[in-house]
């Protein structure tokens, strides 16, 4: 069995695709198969909106308040189901949407992604990892090489455009230095920082 749904502490997680352009260092998914509540977050194959329309309607949300699209891999590759899935939440729940992304969309899809993801969910939260080209490129692998941190930027300033909410995220491991360094980098973009405490 594996989990399109699953919650982690008090919040509950979308699990849409397990395709991902990076490959962290820290990432999570390669010390298991889940976190929080899931059995498995590997999916066998990609869910069909169908099926993921499934899973929300048999999922018991208690008292939850934000859904965040975020599983074992970057959301945005399953863009037009991310988009498709925020609609159909919105038409039935009160709850807040985040997606917890690497923020590459652009050069996934060739295109300026920022405004359709935008207008779909209520927050973006950006994994900025690193506050420099090369030791961002070292950590988080992406196959886009060194161009991936400043489509990443550029990204998350085009969501500042529409969006009120948008905010980055580096986790503690990468050391005092390079979060400091990766606060004067928000500041300076006028995007929020927040320092996450890693956990395996």
């Amino acid at each position: 069995m594996t989990d399109i749904i699953y919650r982690y502490k008090d919040q509950v997680y979308f699990n849409i695709t397990n395709q991902c352009p990076c490959r962290c260092t820290f990432c999570i998914r390669s010390h298991g198969n889940a976190v929080g509540d899931a059995q498995n977050l590997w999916l066998k194959q990609e869910p069909s909106l169908k099926e993921i329309k499934e899973a929300i309607d048999a999922y018991d949300f208690g008292e939850c308040k934000e859904v965040i699209f975020c599983g074992y891999g970057e959301p945005t590759m399953a863009l037009e189901n991310l988009i498709a899935i925020s609609r159909y939440v919105k038409e039935r729940y009160p709850f807040r949407i985040r997606l917890n992304t690497n923020g590459l969309s652009d050069l996934i899809h060739k295109r300026s992604t920022a405004k359709e993801i935008c207008e779909a969910v209520d927050c973006v939260s950006i994994s900025l990892n690193m506050p420099d080209a090369e030791s961002y490129t070292e950590i988080v692998r992406p196959v886009y090489g060194e161009v991936s941190f400043d489509a990443m930027l550029k990204f998350a300033v085009d969501c500042k455009k529409y969006l009120e909410d948008v905010r980055f995220t580096v986790v503690d491991v990468i050391g005092e230095e390079k979060v400091r360094e990766s606060q004067k980098l928000a500041q300076r973009l006028g995007i929020p920082l927040r320092v996450r405490v890693y956990s395996k």
